[in-house]
This record gives structure tokens, C-alpha cells and sequence, in this order.
């Protein structure tokens, strides 16, 4: 495992044990502790023709939360039959850390079976697209190099406990594009396994 995957797993499971704090930096950026379900929460707004629930994340890093100019990091819980829809960044890489749960995983050309404790990096450029395919949720961090991609989830998504309009696929994909990002129209196919 590599150190800066280390220091990674470490800052989060601190973040468990030591109350809400922040402090300002030279950048403008506040250092923050957050306990696990401490951050912004928002909703996703249901997607038209999808039969999925909508489900609730948390913004913990970005710029609109804490000023950050060089991250994004946010949890959420996928149930099962959860997808993350086949999608691609053009300038940030990301990292999804599976702490819980099972997925299978489309990433580029290759497909994998993710466990708990697995990690997904995902460079630029390149094709990702997932499936909870365990019958508990999945309890995932997801991490941006770069911020970008906050637009696209604030875009299709609203503040917990708002009215969350439904929206069309192709506002969907309008979200993606804010967040310099593709949204591939075909959903990942179905599993190959039972």
C-alpha cells in the first residue's frame, strides 16, 4: 500500500474520533475535522426513466465548503442494484475507496469485482461505471484531484430535505458537462453474474 494511500485512510479514520474543528489558512482554505456524517448533505434529484431511488451524499472538501482549491472528497452509500453510471473526467483524475459493500466495476476496457477495503483509481480519460451487486450498501469516499466535478453533483443535485424536481437524462449529461465530464448514454450492462 502506498504511503500516500496510507496517510489517506489514516486522516479519515481520525476524522471519526476528534470533534468538528476548523482553522484558517494562508490560501484561504479552512483546515477542517468532520465526524462521519458531518459535511454538506445534498440529494440527488431523480433521474426521468430511471427506476433507482434518488440517494443523499456528503460534500466534505471542495471549494464551496471549506475554500479547497486543489480537491474534492465526499462519501455516500450506494444500495444495492446501485449504479454510478459510465462516465469519464477530462482533467481529474479520482480515487473511490469501497469501505463497505460489494461493486462490480467498469473501468476503460477491463471489468473487476471490487470487496470491501478495495480502491478504484481512475485517471483521466478514462471510462468508469459501477454496479452494487451485494445485498448490503456500499459505503464508498470518492476524491478528486481537482475540484471540477463539485459543479456537476451541486447541478443534480439539491440541499437535503429540499424539493428535489425530477430531472431528464440530457439535463443529466448538461450537469456532466459542467463538471468537464461525459456521461455515456448506454447504462453499464447488466451483471454477469448471478
Amino acid at each position: 500500500m502506498s504511503d500516500t494511500l496510507k496517510l489517506l485512510i489514516a486522516i479519515l479514520l481520525c476524522a471519526q474520533y476528534v470533534p468538528a474543528q476548523t482553522a484558517s489558512t494562508a490560501g484561504g482554505a479552512k483546515a477542517i475535522v468532520l465526524q462521519k456524517n458531518e459535511g454538506e448533505l445534498r440529494t440527488r434529484r431523480p433521474r426521468e426513466g430511471v427506476a433507482s431511488p434518488s440517494s443523499d451524499f456528503l460534500l466534505k472538501v471542495s471549494p464551496k465548503t471549506n475554500g479547497s482549491k486543489h480537491l474534492l472528497l465526499g462519501t455516500e452509500e450506494i444500495p444495492p442494484g446501485g449504479v454510478i453510471p459510465n462516465h469519464k473526467h477530462h482533467g481529474e483524475d479520482e480515487i473511490l475507496l469501497i469501505q463497505t459493500g460489494s461493486a462490480h466495476v467498469w473501468l476503460g476496457d477491463k471489468e473487476y469485482d471490487a470487496q470491501p477495503g478495495a480502491l478504484v483509481f481512475i485517471p483521466a480519460e478514462t471510462w468508469i461505471g459501477l454496479k452494487n451487486t451485494g445485498k448490503e450498501n456500499i459505503s464508498l469516499v470518492f476524491v478528486w484531484n481537482e475540484p471540477g466535478f463539485e459543479e456537476m453533483m451541486r447541478c443534480a443535485s439539491v440541499p437535503k430535505g429540499q424539493v428535489a424536481p425530477p430531472i431528464s437524462r440530457e439535463g443529466v449529461k448538461e450537469c456532466y458537462n459542467h463538471g468537464n465530464a461525459d456521461l455515456e448514454i448506454v447504462q453499464p450492462p447488466a451483471d454477469k453474474k448471478p
